[in-house]
């Protein structure tokens, strides 16, 4: 299992009985910060530590920032060493169920090198699986903090978004109204990114919240991204955490390589002379 990016909860089981992984609960709330921890000390899944989007995912938001920065490699190996990890764990994160923020916790261990998967189906498929939920607060003995260094190259930077415009295919996971500019409930500005394509994250996934099989998304992809190079592919949303969901999904379908641009909406938009394309995503 060692390779696996998507686990199901047995899996994850079998991980945790043979001291395999540590495991983290990335359960969140935008509209209240507050409700991924108290979830967590509600139950969770044995052993899982929490981690807190802004607190330990991202970095402190700066006037030319977008809403989640990325933390640097520091703060990062410190969140890691009081997760308790270490060199040779793998690290497994879930969250409610659309592991819409669990993947973010996955894609920065992927820019630094470091193994990582994702509860398919989240701690809700936990539950309907019958395992053992636990609901005691969880604090991992530290371990020493690790030395990291990210591959910059997963991740591009505004400047370069703007200058390849016409070069780059570019995927916005946001739900279609706040793509199209019809609402904007989070950031100064509706709309996208001129000449992006739209793929709502919630497309990846089935019915009960789990991923669809690597062929079907392997599919869609294809479908949606008309052959061009996965370098190119540059995945963005809101804020840079939803992105990765779509990233992860090509990913598990076999299709590697292609990158992030961790600002996304809300940083692109800090400069009104930037242009932005407004109505539904073109056929």
């Amino acid at each position: 299992m060692q390779n696996r990016i998507l686990l199901s909860p047995h899996e994850l089981m079998e991980l945790i009985d043979g001291g395999e992984c540590i495991t983290v609960d990335c359960r969140f709330d935008l509209s209240d910060t507050g409700h991924g921890r108290k979830a967590w000390l509600e139950g969770h899944v044995p052993g899982a530590v929490y981690a807190h989007l802004d607190d330990d995912l991202s970095s402190r938001i700066e006037a030319h920032s977008g809403r989640h920065p990325l933390p640097d490699a520091n703060s990062f190996a410190k969140f890691l060493a009081s997760a308790g990890w270490r060199e040779g764990k793998t690290l497994v994160a879930y969250d409610d169920s659309s592991s819409m923020f669990a993947v973010r916790l996955w894609w920065l261990m992927y820019y630094f090198g470091l193994p990582a998967a994702i509860l398919d189906g989240g701690f809700e498929a936990w539950k309907s699986a019958g395992l053992y939920v636990d609901t005691f607060p969880i604090s991992a003995p530290p371990t020493s903090v690790p030395e990291l260094a990210p591959s910059r190259s997963m991740a591009l930077s505004t400047e370069r978004i703007q200058s390849g415009l016409d070069r780059l295919t570019l995927i916005d996971a946001r739900a279609e109204e706040r793509f199209s500019g019809e609402v904007e409930p989070l950031d100064t500005r509706a709309g996208h990114i001129p000449g992006s394509l739209n793929r709502p994250f919630d497309l990846n996934l089935t019915e009960n919240g789990s991923f669809k099989k690597p062929e079907v998304l392997r599919a869609e992809f294809v479908k949606l991204t008309s052959g061009s190079h996965l370098n190119d592919v540059v995945h963005t949303c809101g804020s840079g955490v939803t992105a990765c969901h779509n990233l992860f999904a090509m990913e598990l379908a076999g299709m590697a390589g292609t990158r992030l641009y961790p600002g996304s909406w809300s940083r692109w938009i800090k400069n009104p002379d930037r242009p932005i394309e407004l109505g539904p995503p073109k056929d």
